[in-house]
C-alpha cells in the first residue's frame, strides 16, 4: 500500500481548525454567562455545577464509541454528524427557559462535542506522515485555544446587548463553517476491521461518570455521609469497575486500558489530564469571582480572562520547539510546576485585592497550560499504532474530559462547602438566609433586596475563602503531577517517537472518497 501523503492534507487541515475553533469558542463561552444565567433562571451552585458538568459527563462518556464510529463508517462521516448534533444543541439552548434545560441542552451539545473532538483528532495521524505531525496539531490546538479568548470575549459583548441564550446561538454561524469545511476539503478516512460500538460499555461509562460526578456535587449541600452520596460513590465505583473488567475481556475494547501499558501514552495522558484538571476548575472559578466578588460585567469579564488566554497563546507556539530541544520530560514537568505557582499564588486572593494580582497569576495559569498540553499531546498521539488511532485518541481525550468534569465537581463543591460554612446570614429571616446559601450570586441578590452590606461583604469574603481552596487544591495537584511525570515520562523529545515503519498495519485502510469535480 502507497504511503505517499494525501496532497489535500493541508487544505483538509483547515477543516478540523474550523471544527476545533467550535469547541474551543463554546468551551469558554458558558464560563462567562453562567453567573448571568444563575441570576436570571435561579439556578443555585448545584445547578451550576450540573451546568457545567452535564456537557464534560456526556463528552467524555461518548468519545470512546465515537472513535470507533468514525473508524468503522468514516471520520468525515461522523465529524459532519457531530456538527449536526452540535448545531441541534445550540439552537436548542438559546430558547429555554429554566436550569433543567439548559442541562439539557448542555447534554445535546456534549454529544455532538464528543463526536468532533476525538474524529478531528484521530485524522491527522492518517493524514499527515509522523514528521509533519507536530505541525498539524499545533495548527489544531492553536485553534482550540484561539476560541478560548474569544469566548469570553464575545460572550461578554453579547449578555450586555442581548438575552443569555445568545451564547448558544452564536454557535450556528461556527457550526455551519465546520460543516461547509468538512464537505468540501476534508477526504474520508476508515478502518474497516474496527469493531462495533458496545452498547452495554457505552452504558456503563455514562451511568458510572454520571455516578462519580453526582457523588462529588452533591456531597457539600447534601453530607459526605448522605446515603445519595455514599450511594452515587459506591455506584461509580462498582460500575467502572465493572467497564474495565468487561473492556479486559474484548477482543477489541471500546476501552482499551492496555494501551495504558505504553509508557509514552500513560505518563503524557496523564499529565495532559492533570493539567486539564487544573484549568477546566479555573476556567469555572475566575468568571464568577470577576463578576460576583469584583462586580465585573460580562464584557469585562471577557476581558480581563485575555491575560491567561494569550500566556496560553505563547506558550502554545513556542512549545513544540522547546520540547523538540529540552525534551517532554523537561518541558511537561516544568509547566506543570508553572501551573502549580499560578494556583498557589492565586490562592493568596484576598476580597480586597485589585485586578493586577488577578492577572499575574491568570497570565501564569495560561503559560502553565500551554507549555504542558501541546507535549504531552503530541507524545501520548505520537505512541499509537495507526489502526487503533480513533479509540487510542478517544480514550486521550476521555480521560482529559473525565479529568475537566471530575476538576468542575470537586473544585466547585470545595467552594460551595467553604462558602455555605463561611456566609455570615445571622439576623436573617430564614427563608432568605437559605436563599442567600444558594451561591455567591444568590446572596449579592438578597443582600440587594434588604439593602444589607454586611451580608454582600460576608459573601464577597466567603467564595473568595472557597476559591483560595479550590486553586490550593489545583496547585497540590499541579505539584504531584510534575513530580510524577519528571520520574516516569520517556526522556525522549516529544515526537521523537513517533517515527512508524514505511508500511501501515494491514488494518488501516485509507479510503478517499472521489468527488464529481474529482471525475
Amino acid at each position: 500500500m502507497s504511503t505517499r501523503p494525501d496532497p489535500r492534507r493541508w487544505w483538509a487541515l483547515g477543516a478540523l481548525v474550523a471544527c476545533m475553533l467550535v469547541l474551543g469558542f463554546d468551551g469558554t463561552i458558558l464560563n462567562v454567562a453562567l453567573p448571568e444565567m444563575a441570576a436570571q433562571l435561579g439556578a443555585d451552585s448545584a445547578e451550576q455545577t450540573w451546568i457545567a458538568d452535564s456537557y464534560l459527563i456526556v463528552f467524555a462518556a461518548l468519545m470512546l464509541p465515537a472513535g470507533l464510529l468514525g473508524d468503522r463508517f468514516g471520520r468525515r462521516r461522523m465529524l459532519l454528524t457531530g456538527l449536526g448534533i452540535f448545531l441541534a444543541g445550540s439552537l436548542f439552548g438559546a430558547f429555554v427557559t429554566s436550569p433543567g434545560l439548559v442541562v439539557a441542552a448542555r447534554v445535546v451539545l456534549g454529544a455532538g462535542g464528543a463526536l468532533i473532538m476525538p474524529l478531528a483528532l484521530s485524522v491527522l495521524p492518517s493524514l499527515f506522515p509522523a514528521e509533519e505531525r507536530s505541525r498539524a496539531l499545533g495548527a489544531v490546538s492553536s485553534a482550540s485555544a484561539l476560541g478560548l479568548p474569544l469566548g469570553p470575549i464575545v460572550g461578554g459583548w453579547l449578555l450586555d446587548h442581548f438575552w443569555w441564550g445568545s451564547v448558544f446561538l452564536v454557535n450556528v454561524p461556527l457550526v455551519a463553517l465546520g460543516i461547509a469545511a468538512c464537505l468540501f476539503l476534508l477526504p474520508e478516512t476508515r478502518d474497516p476491521a474496527s469493531p462495533k460500538v458496545d452498547l452495554r460499555s457505552t452504558a456503563l461509562t455514562v451511568t458510572g461518570l454520571a455516578a462519580l460526578v453526582t457523588g462529588v456535587n452533591e456531597g457539600p449541600a447534601r453530607g459526605w455521609s448522605s446515603p445519595l452520596v455514599l450511594g452515587a460513590l459506591a455506584a461509580a465505583v462498582l460500575l467502572l469497575a465493572a467497564l474495565v473488567l468487561r473492556e479486559r475481556r474484548s477482543a477489541r475494547p471500546v476501552l482499551d486500558v492496555t494501551l495504558l501499558r505504553n509508557r509514552a501514552f500513560r505518563w503524557n495522558t496523564l499529565a495532559a489530564a492533570l493539567v486539564t484538571f487544573a484549568l477546566t476548575g479555573l476556567l469555572f472559578v475566575v468568571p464568577q469571582y470577576l463578576q460576583a466578588v469584583r462586580g465585573e460585567d460580562a464584557f469585562g469579564t471577557g476581558l480581563r480572562m485575555l491575560p491567561m488566554m494569550g500566556g496560553l497563546l505563547v506558550a502554545s507556539r513556542a512549545a513544540g520547539p522547546l520540547a523538540k530541544r529540552f525534551g517532554s520530560r523537561v518541558v511537561i514537568p516544568g509547566a506543570l510546576l508553572v501551573l502549580a505557582a499560578a494556583a498557589l499564588t492565586g490562592s493568596r486572593t484576598e476580597a480586597g485585592d485589585g485586578y493586577g494580582f488577578t492577572a499575574l497569576w491568570l497570565t501564569l495559569a495560561g503559560f502553565g497550560f500551554g507549555f504542558g498540553i501541546l507535549p504531552a499531546m503530541d507524545g501520548a498521539l505520537g505512541a499509537l499504532p495507526r489502526d487503533r488511532a480513533g479509540s487510542g485518541s478517544g480514550l486521550l481525550m476521555t480521560l482529559r474530559q473525565v479529568a475537566g468534569a471530575v476538576g468542575v465537581a470537586v473544585l466547585g463543591s470545595l467552594i460551595a462547602g467553604a462558602f455555605a460554612a463561611r456566609l455570615d446570614t445571622g439576623g436573617l429571616p430564614p427563608a432568605a438566609a437559605s436563599a442567600a446559601g444558594d451561591s455567591v450570586v444568590a446572596a449579592h441578590q438578597v443582600a440587594a433586596r434588604l439593602g444589607d452590606a454586611a451580608l454582600a461583604r460576608s459573601a464577597d469574603a466567603a467564595f473568595v475563602h472557597g476559591m483560595d481552596l479550590a486553586l490550593l487544591a489545583c496547585g497540590i495537584a499541579a505539584i504531584a503531577a510534575a513530580a510524577l511525570t519528571a520520574a516516569f515520562l520517556p526522556g525522549k523529545p516529544a515526537g521523537a517517537g513517533a517515527a512508524r515503519p514505511a508500511a501501515a498495519p494491514p488494518a488501516e485502510v485509507r479510503e478517499v472518497v472521489p468527488r464529481k469535480a474529482d471525475a
